[in-house]
């Protein structure tokens, strides 16, 4: 069968769901403006009393308030709903009204007959009653109630976001999780701003609806006696009937929307239905209930009291509290669980260790919590920067208080293991004297805790002044996470688990996967991929560039190298141009100290043992003479502001780090191939 041809334009128009919401808000303005048939009269007001019925349903069966933050435009669009409606029947009404009950619609004559009565009296004092009770009592209790609700939101959204941040650093969420809450804080506190600019909505609309009532009745009057030549008794029996008739048609709906934006408003920070709150905590008790029924009988058996009415309520209650009072007896006897069950999951979290730990005395708790917690917030760019500049991500650091620390005393924890421990005195403020001298200045004589360099603790006011000297100054917060920044350079290869070096291959960019596939575990296990990134974090090395230093391990393998120090050097090589930039001082060169031909042929004779892990056997005394030698270049160096590396042959390169490290750990061993071509060399002198 055929059908009817459309225009091209027209089968490209989708009525979807912001265009039909579009479209209504159109037509409900259009209302104000333009007469309504009685039959579209009528089903606006069918539509409108059908919606205020759902609006109080979903209400109801709310289970938290931020399910329904649609309900502050619900509200307007309601209100707007009735007000256009009124409107129309208004209209409707002055200038049909005279031609009788029905002249407004069928809706306006059946609650202006049956709802009253037939007595337009009796109409009006139940229209005012509605109006008194919509208007006084739970118009203006929501309105207080959002308004406070608004005001606590505010109030308490620092100290939540705070909590958030706390949880964050202390591990006990992730970024997703914190992303999460801070949106659903967001969501609350606009929802409870705009419920409470919605809440004058609701009153509006009840005073809007009392002025069209007063219109409605003397223009009746007037238009009725003088224009259509009514009895003033007939006019008034018409226009009031049809004039009440519309005032509760649209008050029952914003009485029912309004008890709806009550019960939202009183929810609270719950999360059960109001059927579950009222249930559980009014029946909760046997013992409310059984006082209850015994009121209930008692003033049923009062003289006048009607006999049955309370004996019925009396026995429904008495009931209830005899089936609660049962239930808790036999939730009493019942048998407690075996012990195994409840006694397995602590022992399951006695064996968990943290691997990174604070621990502060309860004078320095300021720090993580109150109104500036500034120490998460450094513990969180701690984590970004490492992960940023090594590669590394650094696992969550939890905070705790420990009462048997002196009050001003903070201990760093690694696998819950001491790695370092300062004292702090907040508020007072650390200057340190970039020359290594104590600042002469007022203040209490100190020792850095990360460096061990001389310091003061000064008062704030002091500040200025020390800066002026050129001293550092440093509050306590940022004392702290200087000490927790080096203790985790210090440490993060043992902080690199082997399920974090899993985790670093399984987060790789799609582009590498077929790399990670040919190289793991074909050529070298996760195990064996994890110490050789351990080397190099040992040597504060960045493992951020991932694919390169598979491409090294895949290279040594080929080689058939396959012992740790020898893909490790091959690797090291392949980052020569990352070590050489990571040595690049700030004359854009690298400044070098060589080892001399001397000591290249002393270290190459003294190594002994298989090839695949040979062992350095020098003299004691040839290894004092090389530290001391060592020192007086670096020494000399540092005089000159030079902060240089060391270079050596890549066959030496391991044993001469391993003594470097024991006394200047920060010094950088390069061998030749792990200088770029490109780079910039400035030597310095030799060893």
């Amino acid at each position: 069968m055929g059908g009817i041809a459309l225009p091209g334009w027209l089968r490209q128009v989708r009525l979807g769901g912001d265009v039909a919401l579009a479209l209504g808000v159109a037509l409900l303005l259009a209302v104000l403006i333009v007469p309504l048939p009685v039959l579209l009269l009528d089903a606006g007001l069918a539509v409108s009393i059908t919606l205020s019925v759902l609006v109080l349903m979903v209400a109801l069966f709310l289970r938290r308030p931020l399910d329904f933050t649609a309900f502050p435009q619900v509200l307007l669009l309601t209100t707007l709903l009735r007000l256009a409606l009124n409107v129309a029947t208004t209209r409707t009404i002055l200038t049909h009204g005279y031609e009788g009950p029905q002249s407004a619609g069928h809706v306006v004559a059946a609650f202006g007959g049956f709802l009253m009565g037939g007595d337009v009296v009796v109409g009006l004092i139940v229209f005012a009653i509605l109006l008194v009770v919509n208007f006084m009592v739970v118009t203006k209790g929501s309105g207080r109630i959002a308004e406070v609700a608004a005001r606590f939101s505010l109030d308490a959204m620092p100290a939540k976001q705070m909590a958030i941040d706390a949880d964050l650093s202390a591990g006990l969420i992730d970024e997703t999780e914190a992303r999460k809450r801070r949106r659903e804080l967001e969501e609350e506190s606009a929802f409870h701003g705009a419920m409470d600019g919605a809440a004058k909505f609701v009153r509006g609309d009840a005073i809007a609806g009392l002025i069209i009532t007063a219109i409605n009745l003397v223009g009746g009057l007037g238009i009725g006696a003088l224009r259509h030549g009514l009895g003033l008794a007939e006019a008034a029996t018409t226009f009031a009937t049809l004039t009440v008739g519309d005032g509760l048609v649209s008050q029952i709906p914003a009485l029912l929307v309004s008890v709806a934006a009550g019960i939202v408003v009183t929810k609270g920070g719950g999360e059960e239905r109001a059927d579950e709150v009222l249930g559980r905590q009014l029946a909760g008790g046997w013992k409310p209930m059984a006082l209850a029924a015994g009121a209930a009988a008692v003033l049923g058996l009062l003289p006048g009291m009607p006999l049955i009415p309370f004996l019925a309520l009396a026995g429904a209650a008495g009931a209830t509290a005899w089936t609660r009072r049962e239930a808790d007896r036999r939730a009493g006897e019942a048998p407690p669980e075996a012990p195994a069950a409840t006694a397995e999951p602590p022992v399951a979290e006695a064996l968990r260790l943290d691997l990174l730990r604070l621990e502060l005395g309860y004078g320095l708790l300021a720090l993580a919590a109150g109104e500036a917690p500034r120490l998460t917030e450094q513990i969180r760019a701690l984590r970004r920067s490492m992960a940023q500049d090594m590669g590394f991500v650094l696992p969550s650091v939890r905070i705790q208080d420990n009462l048997e620390l002196p009050p001003d005393t903070y201990v760093i924890r690694v696998k819950e293991i001491e790695a370092a421990r300062g004292q702090l005195r907040p508020p007072l403020h650390l200057a340190i004297d970039p020359s290594g001298q104590v600042p002469a200045m007022a203040g209490e004589r100190t020792v850095e805790p990360t460096f061990g360099l001389p310091a003061l603790w000064i008062e704030e006011a002091l500040r200025e002044e020390a800066l002026a000297r050129g001293c550092t100054v440093v509050d306590c917060a940022g004392v702290l996470a200087t000490h927790l920044t080096e203790t985790v350079r210090d440490t993060m290869p043992e902080l690199l688990s082997f399920a974090e070096t899993q985790k670093l291959l399984d987060e790789l960019p799609a582009e590498h996967r077929k790399l990670v596939a040919d190289v793991i575990p074909s050529q070298i296990g996760v195990g064996g991929l994890q110490r050789v990134l351990q080397a190099l974090l040992a040597e504060r090395v960045s493992i951020r560039d991932l694919p390169t230093i598979l491409e090294g391990v895949q290279e040594a393998v080929a080689g058939n190298t396959r012992s740790v120090a020898g893909i490790l050097a091959v690797v090291r090589a392949r980052l020569a141009r990352q070590l050489s930039e990571a040595a690049r001082g700030p004359g854009g060169y690298v400044p070098l100290i060589a080892l001399s031909p001397d000591w290249e042929l002393a270290f190459a004779e003294s190594l002994a043992g298989p090839p695949e892990d040979r062992q350095l056997a020098m003299a004691p005394s040839r290894l004092q003479e090389f530290m001391q030698r060592l020192r007086d270049a670096f020494d000399a160096a540092a005089a000159a502001g030079e902060a240089p590396v060391l270079v050596c042959s890549g066959g030496i390169r391991a044993p001469v780090r391993a003594i470097v490290e024991r006394f200047r750990p920060a010094t950088m061993v390069l061998s030749q191939a792990e200088i770029h071509p490109r780079a910039r060399i400035r030597t310095l002198g030799s060893v």
